[in-house]
């Protein structure tokens, strides 16, 4: 059986960077035009051609994302980006638009990847894109495992499945969805979505205009759009077993924190099921994992239920199990110093804890901080400012730091 890939987001160069050192396989990124994430940092050529390296050197891959419906405007434009991405030596693009494979064909012969965005929901329209070339098949959000199960079989065996497993989820699961546009005039399609089903809403009665009537579910009204974020890290043994190729997760917009933690969250269940299948058992470490970085509440969506129960009415704001206080941007084995960036604030007496890649994280008490002319302070209050602190254990640069919600 050929290992599962583990695809991971990457809103920018550092984030590719993250994803890679803590256990992704490749990584789907998006240039400044044309991808469904706008609000993302996003590639431009340098990037792109520094990541792609980064990548390769690592026998890894990166996917770009051309995901948008474009309109003729776009099209016109279109060929220098695609001359773009062939400079830079990525091994896929990620398309929704029929139209759009065709036209890259003119230009090139790259993998083709078709995205979430195509609706792909059965058996025949798999085959059809199959036949048009298409690489890999990014499925509908829509379909259960039973029917993943179902296309797989019924595919050439060259034609790889891929399939969401974790990350936020659009109330109209496979995102082809208007409500921003008609909102605020902002295309949902074209990457610029405003997310209106996270706002709060009321109703108005036609007979009488400015009264706004709260549909309860608390005090505030409701959030009747609401969807939770998904999560399969408990059923990743049932995943590979389907015959998925490529276990994707959601977040180009989500921080480096966010993209440690959930990539290394499912590395370490997948690892594990390969380690050993026979015995393979889910670790609830692996969720407590993911639970780490900002996240909605969970749901598995409609892999095994087709009421997945997937709404949240009360709230839209996020959880989480632990923050994000800092990037290692070196070590010095002899002082035993690790030189930090700040990204929340520590106070002296805190407990942190430093997450390796491989898994091996150990904890510290901050009793010693040091500024960057390392004059002891009591706490890093400054965003992005630079300090020292005292580590016995080695420490990988690059590496994160985090301390738990209740010891803020």
């Amino acid at each position: 059986m050929k290992k599962v890939e583990l695809l991971s987001p990457a809103g920018d160069l550092e984030k590719l960077k993250t994803a890679f050192m803590y256990g992704a396989d490749a990584v789907y990124v998006g240039t400044k035009m044309f991808s469904l994430r706008s609000g993302a940092g996003n590639f431009d050529e340098n990037d792109l051609i520094e990541g792609v390296s980064y990548a390769h050197e690592a026998n890894k891959k990166v996917y770009v994302a051309l995901n948008i419906l474009p309109r003729n405007l776009d099209l016109k434009m279109m060929g220098q980006t695609i001359n773009m991405i062939m400079r830079s030596k990525a091994d896929a693009v990620i398309l929704s638009d029929p139209g759009l494979l065709s036209f890259i064909r003119k230009y090139s012969d790259i993998d083709i990847h078709i995205s979430t965005q195509a609706n792909i929901t059965n058996i025949e329209t798999a085959k059809m894109f199959a036949k048009m070339g298409a690489k890999r098949l990014i499925l509908a959000r829509e379909l259960s495992l039973i029917e993943i199960k179902e296309i797989i079989s019924e595919l050439p065996s060259d034609v790889e499945v891929e399939t969401f497993v974790h990350g936020a989820m659009c109330m109209a699961y496979s995102g082809r969805c208007l409500l921003s546009n008609f909102m605020a005039g902002r295309e949902s399609n074209r990457g610029d979505c405003a997310q209106p089903c996270r706002w709060n809403y009321h109703l108005v009665e036609e007979k009488r205009p400015g009264e706004y009537i709260p549909v309860y579910e608390d005090e505030r009204g409701t959030y009747i759009f609401n969807s939770k974020d998904l999560c399969l890290i408990e059923h990743i043994d049932e995943l590979i077993e389907a015959g998925i190729s490529s276990l994707k997760i959601e977040g180009r917009m989500k921080s480096v924190f966010y993209n440690a933690c959930t990539t290394r969250g499912y590395r370490f269940a997948i690892d594990a099921y390969y380690n050993d299948k026979e015995n393979y058992q889910f670790d609830e470490r692996w969720l407590d994992e993911v639970k780490a970085a900002s996240h909605r509440q969970f749901t598995t969506g409609f892999y095994f239920d087709d009421d997945p129960k997937a709404q949240i009415y009360t709230t839209s704001s996020y959880e989480r199990d632990k923050i994000y206080v800092a990037n290692v941007l070196e070590y010095d084995k002899k002082t035993k110093m690790a030189k930090l960036t700040q990204r929340n604030k520590i106070s002296k007496g805190d407990v942190i804890e430093f997450m390796s890649p491989d898994g091996l994280d150990f904890t510290v008490i901050a009793d010693e901080i040091l500024d960057k002319n390392l004059e002891p302070i009591d706490s890093t209050p400054h965003a992005e400012m630079i300090y020292y602190l005292k580590v016995d254990a080695d420490v990988v640069s690059g590496s994160l730091v985090r301390k738990s919600k209740e010891n803020k």
